[in-house]
């Protein structure tokens, strides 16, 4: 594992926001070029998994394994850049999301499913899909 510990958002927000300046990278670095940056990797992470069986892709050998953790790292540098240049809160935004989703999906009308909350039982119109 890595000798140079991230121990926090806010620290691979910073690291990340240095990384960029000292390579004059903020002109690229706008939202567009990231989301699309983003998407490629996000897009990337499935290579390891392609041609898997379900239950092979829980027991993925060193090397998937490994490539599999590279491609979730640029996930999260992606994502945690583009959070940053847009000055939002990832842990505020995924707690709030999570809020939301827990009224989608009500244990007692989710559990042991995976239906999409408009196909649930009793479902009813929600916002911020």
């Amino acid at each position: 594992m890595s000798t140079h510990a991230i121990d926090s958002l806010d620290t691979l927000r910073r690291r990340l926001r240095e990384f960029a300046e000292a390579r004059a990278w903020e002109p690229y670095h706008t939202p567009k070029n990231l989301v699309m940056a983003l998407s490629v990797e996000a897009a990337e992470l499935l290579e390891p998994f392609q041609w898997l069986t379900p239950e092979q892709s829980l027991r993925l050998d060193d090397a998937q394994r490994e490539a599999v953790r590279q491609e979730i790292a640029d996930v999260l540098i992606y994502l945690t850049r583009l959070a940053d240049v847009l000055g939002i809160d990832l842990l505020d935004a995924a707690a709030d999301k999570l809020a939301i989703n827990a009224r989608k999906y009500p244990v007692d009308k989710a559990h042991g499913n995976a239906l999409k909350y408009s196909c649930l039982p009793g479902h009813s119109e929600f916002q911020n899909d």
